[in-house]
């Protein structure tokens, strides 16, 4: 079995940082899990109780400036793991990296068969959870998930560079690396849940800190698509899945070669039962 460590970075965020710790520590165990804190004013959560944590000088500048230095950061850090991993999973906070339950496998059980060969990264496939606001209502925070959320729009964007095979530098926001292209690995998706709840969307809205630093267009594009969803046909899993992945590992775009395209389409699939009590 290939040894497997996870990382993140997170600030003001204990109800994701649970989800993630307890996702990823079940996984790979809680001292494989490496949570650096953005600022020397945050509190090291019961959760991250375990794990390896660190708390940073908060880094500053604007959204482009400072996603730039914490992805230095955290690239940094993940190459000295490499020395002593065969794999270093890094995620934002909302951000699950999970083996369809069909395949019978655990996530370290599926990384480690992977033949990586010369690969620099694995790649999953992007799945943005959305909820459709016509449908579903506030999630219940202490039950999972997935078990409140049916629908995701198949995404590009979080089809990100999360498992690193060599110390190789990440783009920001683990979206692609700097050297190497994509290696999308079928059966494998990546779930983005900040658009899960229109109240996680409230709350950033509201942060003065965020619209300071230029994250409001971000947060009227992620609003912008939760009232889009309910208008879109829902499509089925399996199939547009599979298509998804072939099209993303063959499609580039003109101005980023290692950043998979998918022709403009707006696809969005119904999430399968199966998936229900994984986050």
């Amino acid at each position: 079995m290939k040894k497997i460590a996870a990382l993140t970075m997170v600030r003001n965020d204990s109800f994701f940082l649970g989800k993630w710790t307890a996702y990823y520590g079940a996984m790979l165990g809680k001292e494989n899990l490496y949570i650096f804190f953005d600022g020397e004013d945050q509190t090291v959560p019961e959760c991250a109780q375990g794990c390896f944590t660190k708390l940073l000088p908060r880094v500053e500048g604007n959204v482009q400036a400072s996603d730039r230095k914490r992805i230095d950061i955290l690239s940094e850090f993940a190459a000295g793991l490499l020395g002593r991993y065969d794999m270093v999973i890094g995620t934002d906070i909302d951000e699950f990296v999970i083996v369809d339950p069909s395949l019978g496998k655990s996530l370290p059980e599926f990384l480690s068969d992977l033949e990586t060969g010369d690969f620099n990264s694995v790649s999953a496939l992007g799945c943005d959870v959305i909820q459709n606001i016509r449908k579903e209502k506030e999630l219940d925070k202490s039950a999972p998930l997935l078990s409140q959320r049916r629908y995701a729009r198949l995404s590009t964007r979080y089809t990100k560079a999360s498992v690193l095979c060599r110390p190789v530098q990440w783009g920001s926001g683990f979206h692609r690396t700097r050297k190497g292209n994509y290696h999308i690995v079928p059966g494998l998706y990546l779930f983005h849940f900040g658009c899960a709840d229109m109240s996680f969307l409230g709350l950033k809205m509201d942060d003065k800190d965020l619209s300071d630093r230029g994250w409001n267009h971000h947060l009227f594009k992620r609003r912008r698509m939760m009232k889009q969803l309910p208008c879109l046909p829902v499509r089925d899993w399996d199939k547009w899945t599979r298509r998804a992945v072939w099209l993303q590992a063959r499609l580039r775009h003109l101005y980023a070669w290692n950043k998979p395209a998918m022709l403009g389409m707006r696809i969005v699939v119904g999430i399968p039962e199966r998936f229900s009590d994984l986050v």
